[in-house]
């Protein structure tokens, strides 16, 4: 059920140079939320009117925690940055349609891209809450300075990391690693850049792996009212229009038209 909450910061840190960690008490949302759905962060008024859509990182039931690991990318998300222990935001959460898991999909391949990586690390707990027996394989891509991969690491996958400049790991992105690996999967979740999903995508089905993506649109309300994060879908009855926010954030891509 979505809901207004008054949420404490208990930590914000930075974890890479623009990249920061904040983990709120909300018991409410922790306990309903699941991986692959995302918060609206409200900051105050004027230029700040508009939430900010956070992807959901980790939840922690037992301590009744959501943690948030976002770039800062304009005013809004600075303003974030600089929150403080004992600072609190109005969220409103669960939004969105997180990431289905079938515990009969041994083989798994998850990927992230750049700020896109923080959503898959609940989700790779999840699979392992799930589906303990399965094969898990974590392909991130960065464009130089990583983050969170030993944590993918410590949840019990076999992590892969690509970055562009060779940094760290193989140099190229995510596609080209996922050749290299030369892994085969019953399954493929992947969330960041739409250009990287759409060959993430074209890769699931080469290979005979189902495709599920968390489709990357601006959003205003999150509430699917505005319809300002439609993307083109394949149905039965023709190509329809659906909103990220609402619809999504997670679809099939064998439904997805691709720009």
């Amino acid at each position: 059920m979505k809901r207004y909450l008054s949420c404490e910061v208990l930590s914000n840190d930075r974890i890479a140079s623009d990249v920061f960690d904040m983990v709120l008490s909300a018991p409410e949302m922790a306990a309903e939320a699941k991986a692959g759905q995302f918060v609206n962060v409200y900051l105050g008024k004027g230029e700040h009117l508009l939430p900010r859509p956070i992807s959901i990182c980790g939840l922690d039931t037992e301590k009744g925690t959501v943690r948030m690991v976002y770039r800062v990318l304009g005013k809004g998300t600075d303003l974030m940055s600089k929150a403080k222990a004992g600072d609190s935001f109005m969220l409103m959460s669960p939004l969105g349609n997180g990431f289905e898991i079938d515990a009969a999909n041994k083989r798994v391949c998850v990927v992230g891209g750049g700020i896109g990586t923080p959503p898959m690390l609940e989700l790779v707990k999840e699979i392992r809450r799930q589906a303990p027996g399965a094969e898990v394989t974590v392909v991130l891509g960065f464009r130089d300075e990583m983050f969170l991969a030993d944590e993918f690491k410590a949840a019990g996958a076999d992590v892969h990391v690509a970055t562009d400049d060779g940094s760290t790991g193989f140099r190229g992105n995510v596609v080209a690693l996922m050749d290299e690996i030369g892994k085969m999967y019953d399954v493929v979740y992947a969330c960041g850049p739409n250009v990287m999903l759409k060959f993430v995508g074209h890769w699931a089905a080469a290979h005979g792996a189902r495709c599920f993506v968390s489709m990357e649109e601006r959003m205003a309300c999150g509430l699917g009212a505005c319809v300002g994060c439609v993307i083109k879908v394949k149905t039965a009855d023709g190509i329809v229009h659906k909103k990220v926010c609402k619809d999504g954030p997670v679809f099939d891509t064998q439904e997805v038209v691709w720009e």
